[in-house]
């Protein structure tokens, strides 16, 4: 089995299910790691920054139920895209996951291609997911060797003032303004103030995910489309 290939999370108190859809999701081409409950797979989860990765989850368990592992993972901050397979399904209980961020509602039995096509949505869902991630990485990464005034004069300058604006704004000349951009740019390795821009809005974006859900954020930069 590749290694690399998508990881599907299986969380289902019934050991049948689980066989068959292990059976199923393996023979498809996935990495399953299945679970007796949402505890067990809350112990063990642990969120893989370039692994594709989804979860199928019954609605309806001993302990801890769909929806309030559901709940949990969106009070932890991840993101992981989560599909609901249940034979108790009813058209609040769906309506109220869906609202909540699920990627699909599913009812038992379900076809081996109703669920792999739910599987592509939910799986494209966290590529794409990933990638965000991986490009706020990469801007925080490229901005980190800016110095307090620097990162002044870099977000002033996205915004369209001059460097003799900027100095006047900071109460610097307006050499010492032009001396900060140029540091700005190299050490950014940004082309552009258009690309400078992105990075900011990428970082500040980076830096917002990693305030617990509970700390109210700072309105984050706009980004500017090229």
């Amino acid at each position: 089995m590749n290694e690399q290939s998508p990881i599907i999370y299986l969380i289902d108190d019934d050991a049948a299910v689980r066989d068959a859809l292990t059976l199923l999701l393996r023979q498809s081409g996935f990495s399953v790691e299945s679970f007796d409950g949402a505890e067990s797979f809350l112990a063990a989860f642990r969120p893989a920054r370039s692994r594709v990765a989804c979860a199928i989850v019954d609605l309806q368990m001993p302990g801890m139920n769909g929806a309030e592992l559901q709940q949990t993972l969106l009070a932890r901050g991840s993101e992981l895209p989560l599909i609901f397979l249940t034979a108790h399904g009813d058209i609040p209980a769906t309506v109220r996951a869906m609202k909540a961020g699920a990627s699909d509602f599913l009812t038992k039995p379900v076809t081996r291609a109703s669920l792999l096509e739910s599987l592509s949505v939910a799986l494209e869902t966290s590529c794409r997911l990933l990638g965000r991630k991986a490009d706020q990485r990469d801007a925080a990464s490229r901005l980190a060797g800016l110095s307090p005034r620097e990162r002044e004069v870099a977000t002033l300058a996205v915004q369209g003032l001059t460097s003799k604006e900027i100095g006047k704004q900071l109460n610097i000349s307006y050499r010492t303004v032009e001396i900060h951009r140029a540091r700005v740019m190299a050490k950014s390795n940004a082309a552009s103030l258009v690309e400078l821009a992105n990075l900011l809005f990428e970082s500040s974006k980076a830096a917002a995910t990693a305030i617990p859900p509970s700390t109210p954020q700072a309105e984050l930069p706009v980004a500017i489309k090229r």
